[in-house]
């Protein structure tokens, strides 16, 4: 908790212990001395009829036991049984024993003479004639500061919540604003910025693209003497994880300039206007530190398209985003605040948000090459013990398509498992748990799996390696394994191709055959197949649908049919079917059913020709549970193990040829 914080909590606690004591204070004040009883009126009478009865008839009654002396104050009556010098004091019923209402004074003494007649044979008495002294005061007064003490409560309570709410204000980083309407914005000076390009690792060419505008930001002259203007927005498109927030804070670290930050979930609440008062404030705020950066995480929160007809013409969301659009095209010239912004959803935004004049240059932050994923793992790796036969090289090898932030949580759970194991240094088989952890799960080694389940397991998972073995444009096989791990209950592990960043229709085929390995393993071994393809099929029908409808790989030609892959707020409902007839549909659909037939019986005479291969490689499985890539090939081509060839295989490196047949020779032509 920081100190702005704490002072917060330190005033609220000093307004609540004075309200509570000025409570406390007047409970004690007004809190009667002793107790009094209060009797009705006919009580009262009943008492004095009893008290003139024993006054008259009964000699040697206890006077302590009788009324000593009256006080008749307007319409209440007051009776002591204490002495009676306690009636010259003011009126107060907190100082007698008893009192009473009474209809009047003279309505008392008729009652009380009517009393005493009855016992003195009618005869006349007055007031001096009563057993106990009677007098008439006037009510006490109320202290003045007594009646003022509730409103001065009043406007105690009313003062401390003014103030604690305007303390709330002023003291964080929304200072001098209503904070309801400057909603989260978070301002990193720039003493505190310490984030620098050198901080970001694996994405050289992004950080070409940007020092442009750090350049800008610390020397504007420079293009303005020549007619440039700097863009007044960037656009970070990428996957999650691929280091687009941290990008756009280097910059700001690099410029030294002010970093405003906020989501763009946070400018959005159930009340009318407030987002866009808060954008309005937003750039407000960094007009006054200009120059500075405005960084919007996640914009396609309020960026995504207009006009799709959900909600009304009064939306919130879009009346936010006409105030962005408003605000970024509304800038005095050089004005020296640049709008970056980060989305893994650039396919809905509004094309307004995207024009020149606003987000009018887009950076694409990929997934990092194994060049840039050496250089994030030797960020992530620093301050960390490594053993010497940590290769960082090859765990980048081993890590194809993985983000920034995915490799940052693999040496992470290294560190953790190195940790819970007792050891001091970061081993390689530590960081190959902790990969197979992060891509697959966790691996249930105390999981009871029965006989017939680990038998299913491993034809299937030897289905999917033995075909991919056979087929030349598939992945080569990196590991097979039947113990169970995350959601699945086994698994086969490839190594991805990254030399080539285009699919040929070829791989798109080979790779729905190598998932219907499995599928086809478990029909022909135990004639019947279980649920466990779902993933498989599921699969291989997604890469079947795209090659008919995206990539032009049917017999229907190249026609682009898919439309938009999925319906989402922000997009025109009616796109993902626009355009298409029933009849085409029925096309479609008879030529992803004719792939993925093709992609079956192609996996079926693989596995057929291949049974005993299948069965061998099963019973491998069944002994060792796990097997690596050169055990798996040495015994598909009949030759011995060779250590120094699996160790290669291992830390991604490339194996001395084979001195074999021909079609090995071609085979290690397609390894990596």
């Amino acid at each position: 908790m920081n100190d702005k914080k704490k002072g917060l909590l330190k005033s609220l606690l000093i307004y609540v212990l004075i309200i509570g004591g000025i409570f406390l204070i007047v409970n004690l004040v007004g809190a009667p001395k002793n107790t009094v009883k209060k009797l009705t009126y006919s009580e009262l009478l009943s008492w004095i009829d009893h008290d003139i009865q024993n006054h008259m008839e009964i000699e040697g009654a206890d006077p302590d036991k009788t009324i000593k002396s009256v006080i008749i104050v307007e319409n209440e009556l007051v009776g002591i049984t204490d002495k009676s010098a306690i009636s010259e004091k003011n009126f107060s019923t907190k100082a007698y024993d008893i009192y009473a209402n009474i209809p009047s004074q003279e309505q008392f003494y008729e009652d009380v003479n009517r009393i005493y007649e009855k016992y003195s044979d009618g005869q006349k008495v007055s007031p001096t004639d009563y057993y106990f002294t009677s007098n008439v005061q006037q009510p006490e007064g109320v202290s003045w500061w007594i009646e003022l003490l509730p409103i001065v409560i009043m406007l105690l309570l009313f003062g401390g919540l003014m103030i604690f709410v305007m303390r709330a204000q002023t003291n964080g980083p929304n200072k001098g604003s209503n904070s309801f309407v400057r909603g989260r914005t978070k301002l990193t000076d720039p003493s505190q910025n310490t984030t620098r390009f050198g901080d970001v690792a694996g994405a050289e060419e992004e950080k070409e693209e940007l020092k442009e505008v750090v350049d800008f930001l610390k020397a504007p002259e420079k293009y303005t003497k020549v007619g440039a203007r700097i863009p007044h927005g960037v656009l970070l498109i990428g996957p999650p994880g691929t280091g687009k927030t941290l990008l756009a804070k280097a910059v700001a670290g690099e410029a030294g300039v002010p970093f405003f930050t906020i989501s763009g979930s946070e400018f959005m609440e159930m009340y009318v206007g407030v987002g866009a008062s808060r954008v309005r404030d937003l750039f407000e705020q960094a007009k006054k530190n200009a120059p500075a950066i405005i960084f919007i995480d996640e914009i396609d929160a309020i960026g995504r398209q207009r006009g799709t007809g959900l909600g009304g013409g009064h939306d919130e969301r879009e009346q936010t985003l006409n105030q962005l659009l408003v605000e970024m095209d509304g800038f005095t010239k050089n004005v020296g605040v640049i709008v970056m912004a980060a989305t893994n959803r650039n396919d809905v935004l509004d094309p307004a948000l995207l024009r020149p004049g606003r987000f009018d240059r887009q950076v694409l932050v990929n997934y990092p090459d194994i060049k840039g994923r050496e250089e994030i793992l030797k960020v992530h790796s620093r301050g960390k013990p490594l053993s010497k036969d940590v290769d960082i090289h090859t765990v980048a090898a081993l890590t194809p398509y993985f983000t920034g932030a995915d490799l940052a949580n693999i040496m992470n759970e290294s560190a953790l498992l190195t940790a819970r194991n007792g050891k001091t240094e970061i081993t390689m088989e530590t960081i190959e748990e902790a990969i197979n952890r992060v891509s697959i799960g966790l691996q249930k080694k105390s999981h009871v799996v029965s006989p017939e389940d680990k038998k299913l397991v491993a034809y299937h998972e030897a289905g999917h390696a033995i075909v991919s073995y056979a087929i030349p444009e598939c992945e080569r096989v990196q590991e097979i394994t039947t113990i169970p791990r995350g959601m699945a209950g086994g698994y086969t592990k490839y190594m991805p191709d990254e030399r080539s960043q285009f699919t040929t229709s070829a791989k798109f085929r080979a790779r729905i055959a190598s998932a219907m390995g499995g599928h086809v393993a478990e029909r022909l071994v135990f004639n019947d197949v279980t649920s466990g393809s779902t993933s498989d099929i599921k699969n291989a029908t997604s890469i079947a649908r795209s090659m008919v409808t995206e990539y032009g790989m049917s017999d229907l030609g190249p026609i682009f049919l898919s439309g938009e892959r999925e319906v989402f707020l922000g997009k025109n409902f009616q796109q993902t079917s626009a355009g298409v007839s029933e009849d085409l549909n029925k096309r479609i659909d008879a030529e992803i059913s004719r792939l993925l037939k093709d992609g079956e019986a192609r996996a079926t005479k693989i596995l057929t020709d291949n049974r005993e291969k299948l069965d061998g490689v099963v019973k491998l499985l069944l002994e060792k549970e796990t097997i690596n890539r050169e055990e798996f090939e040495s015994f598909m081509e009949d030759r011995p193990y060779d250590p120094a060839r699996a160790e290669a295989f291992r830390f991604g490196r490339k194996p001395e040829p084979l001195k074999a047949e021909e079609k090995i020779d071609s085979e290690e032509e397609n390894q990596e």
